[in-house]
């Protein structure tokens, strides 16, 4: 399944009310919102019509974050789901993911793509082929080491996979605390060394399978204020996924 069909699922599944992109491109992906978007993007060129509540700023997300107040943007609501599609670069991923954490809620989701390289070609920082994803696969290791209680789960989406991150804590600074030691440890030159579970995806849900669990239904009960709504999408992790995928969630 292509991501932009996932995404497209996502939308339907999730009906975020508000959105937030990073990285809008030709605006093929920012059209598929229904509520109030915004589209952060320094070099956007829009072939599609956008038909919508849609904020688009010509900036790097690095400025956009550092001088504007999301919640200006969204008439003080959190985003409900943050797409992180920009640089492929494992820290412009990680302060992205930083950064729409802070205006997110307790049940928002955020989505990273080009997670999942083909070959460590795909993965080089410095880009020496037609497309690459680059190194933000690194990614998936750090915030299931530095924030074990998020649901941290890598879909098997073509071309180059992404990630869906979810329970997540606006609060929280573990990252933005760590985030020299992270990329003093996490940061190589080129070639890149990819794990063989990450290039054969292994480390990966099936994107067909996840949409036909209930993990998504559990994502998007955003209304209930019932207590156990973790140990429902911890449940539904597990059927899709398998235990090791579910972190701590708390």
């Amino acid at each position: 399944m292509w991501f932009l069909e996932f995404l497209r699922a996502l939308h339907e599944r999730l009906s975020p009310t508000t959105y937030l992109e990073i990285g809008v491109g030709d605006g093929s992906s920012l059209a598929l919102a229904r509520g109030r978007a915004i589209g952060i993007d320094p070099h956007f060129a829009l072939t599609r019509e956008l038909d919508g509540d849609v904020c688009l700023v010509r900036t790097t997300s690095d400025d956009f974050f550092a001088t504007q107040q999301v919640a200006d943007r969204t008439r003080g609501l959190p985003v409900d789901l943050g797409v992180v599609d920009s640089a492929h670069l494992f820290e412009f991923a990680l302060r992205d993911v930083i950064n729409l954490e802070r205006c997110a809620g307790p049940r928002s989701v955020i989505v990273v793509s080009h997670v999942l390289p083909r070959s460590v070609d795909d993965a080089a920082r410095t880009q020496h082929t037609a497309d690459r994803a680059g190194d933000a696969f690194r990614l998936t290791e750090v915030l299931r080491r530095y924030r074990p209680e998020l649901l941290v789960l890598p879909v098997d989406t073509a071309p180059d996979g992404m990630l869906l991150i979810a329970g997540l804590d606006p609060t929280s600074t573990v990252l933005t605390d760590a985030y020299d030691a992270i990329l003093a440890e996490y940061r190589r030159p080129d070639p890149q060394l990819v794990p063989a579970d990450v290039l054969d995806r292994i480390d990966a849900v099936p994107a067909r399978r996840l949409l036909e669990s209930g993990l998504l239904a559990a994502l998007a009960d955003r209304d209930s204020d019932d207590p156990t709504w973790r140990r429902g999408v911890r449940d539904a992790v597990v059927a899709c996924a398998g235990p090791a995928f579910v972190g701590t969630l708390r």
